[in-house]
């Protein structure tokens, strides 16, 4: 049944190391793009503010899809953009990172934001009280606590982000979808066991972080 395994044409394991440095690079981009929406979103800057609005606002309800192609299409093939790839392979992985940067960076945005809004009033009155500027305030003070009460927000923004990462295949990133599309075309007679390998694929991948960062969320979570 799971003879197909066996077939030198079909690595899997490759595959899937492609998804999961996919999703590796792409979490560290979002939770970057996120935390710098996140800090204009609060921000008493009226220009910051809005920027980050309407970015959140708008990217965050295009569909996946639509932003990978529009990468691939727009700054690739119409502005000759390879993000300092040199081969068709690195330039489409270059440019799935970045969408997927685009799109889950708002939803870390959103999440962070209702973690800033769990922080007393209080402690930031308090440090400018001090003397700290806003940016002191945000990056000492108030990012902090955010970051520990949003831990599992977060840690189902990665898992949506680990599965988000097949929508690559549309933009012909060998990861783990791609490979399942030739594998069901080719094996049609072992349809069921190829959507099995690479469904407990994901669980393997998804389900031990949701368990860490769930118990990491329960130690440093913020006692109010």
């Amino acid at each position: 049944m799971f003879d197909f395994l066996g077939n030198p044409d079909y690595d899997v394991l490759g595959a899937f190391w492609v998804t999961v440095q996919l999703t590796l690079y792409s979490a560290a981009g979002s939770l970057v793009w996120g935390t710098l929406l996140a800090g204009m979103r609060v921000s008493p800057v009226p220009l910051m503010r809005g920027f980050a609005t309407g970015y959140v606002n708008v990217v965050r309800n295009i569909p996946l899809t639509v932003v990978i192609v529009a990468c691939s299409l727009g700054l690739n093939q119409t502005l000759q953009i390879t993000l300092g790839g040199q081969t068709f392979k690195e330039i489409g992985f270059r440019l799935a990172v970045l969408g997927l940067v685009a799109y889950t960076g708002t939803f870390v945005c959103e999440a962070l934001r209702s973690g800033i809004n769990t922080v007393p009033v209080g402690q930031a009155e308090a440090a400018r009280a001090l003397g700290l500027g806003f940016f002191q305030v945000l990056t000492l003070v108030v990012l902090p606590q955010a970051f520990r009460s949003v831990v599992a927000p977060l840690a189902n923004i990665l898992i949506a982000l680990t599965k988000n990462t097949t929508v690559a295949a549309a933009i012909s990133v060998a990861e783990a979808a791609a490979l399942m599309k030739d594998m069901t075309e080719n094996e049609s007679d072992a349809l069921f066991a190829v959507f099995a390998v690479f469904a407990f694929g994901f669980v393997v991948l998804t389900l031990p972080v949701g368990l860490l960062l769930g118990w990491v969320g329960r130690r440093v979570a913020v006692k109010r």
